[in-house]
């Protein structure tokens, strides 16, 4: 029997409050559920704007600590209730001073999993995170959940393969990429990084971006959100550049093995040779 798992993602424009974006994905959430969805992935920062086009202190307002904050407790409830895999990127403060660009994993079950923090930060115009987030320093979890191993790599890290690569060496089937990526910046590349990230290490990828403009900046958030498969196939249509919506795909999980077993990436590896690339 394939081991084939629904996945759905949503891209999605802001709203203009926390509460009516919040809302509207759970909405979506539960459409995906009755769709027969086992997995969803939300957008970086998901609650808020991209508020990082700016660099204001009264930004840090959309912080809350992660798993004991608002957002995440609404999540593991909503979880409990599709009986859904729900990643939940949001701003996180971990105490005084100490805030990360986070996404929280939760089981169907409403159990938290754990967390990822985004490794590296952009300080470029119209990205001014280090403004914000620390780098992240939780290393590249996979998380066991009831759908497989599930580990996620946020916006810019996508620009970065080494991440990519130990998320596929610690075991991930699927990544969850949540972004927030303007049209004119990188738009070539977002058809380009994910599918040959998922090629090279041979596992399913979910691109989220966000849609429209924000009142925060002129960037333009293009969409195009999709599932790629480790042949770096498109699995299903690519989400519209214009308009939010929901993504709902089937996964089939046993072409992980199938693609590993013809191509032996993993096999024809050679860490004993990279050691330049940490200590050159």
């Amino acid at each position: 029997m394939a081991n084939v798992v629904r996945a759905a993602l949503v891209q999605a424009t802001w709203t203009g409050d926390t509460e009516s974006m919040i809302a509207k994905h759970e909405e979506y959430a539960r459409e995906a559920a009755r769709q027969g969805a086992k997995i969803i992935g939300f957008q970086e920062v998901f609650n808020a704007p991209y508020f990082c086009q700016v660099q204001e202190p009264e930004h840090y307002r959309w912080a809350e600590p992660v798993p004991d904050g608002p957002t995440v407790t609404r999540m593991r409830e909503l979880a409990r209730e599709t009986g859904m895999v729900i990643v939940v990127p949001v701003f996180e403060v971990d105490g005084s001073g100490f805030y990360y660009n986070t996404a929280a994993v939760i089981d169907a079950d409403g159990s938290y999993l754990g967390k990822y923090r985004k490794h590296h930060i952009p300080q470029v115009k119209g990205f001014w995170e280090k403004y914000y987030f620390k780098p992240g320093n939780l290393g590249w979890p996979v998380f066991d959940t009831a759908v497989g191993k599930v580990g996620v790599y946020i916006c810019y890290d996508r620009h970065f393969p080494e991440g990519w690569r130990q998320l596929g060496l610690n075991g991930a089937q699927l990544v969850y990429n949540p972004s927030a990526t303007h049209r004119g910046l990188s738009a070539h590349l977002w058809q380009l990084e994910q599918p040959a990230a998922a090629v090279a290490n041979e596992y399913f990828v979910a691109a989220i971006n966000r849609v429209g403009q924000e009142e925060y900046g002129d960037n333009d958030f293009y969409g195009t959100s999709y599932f790629v498969d480790p042949r770096g196939q498109f699995v299903g249509e690519v989400g519209d550049d214009k308009t939010e919506e929901l993504l709902v795909r089937d996964l089939d999980f046993d072409l992980i093995d199938e693609v590993r077993q013809q191509w032996a990436f993993y096999r024809d590896r050679r860490p004993d040779a990279y050691e330049g690339l940490v200590n050159p």
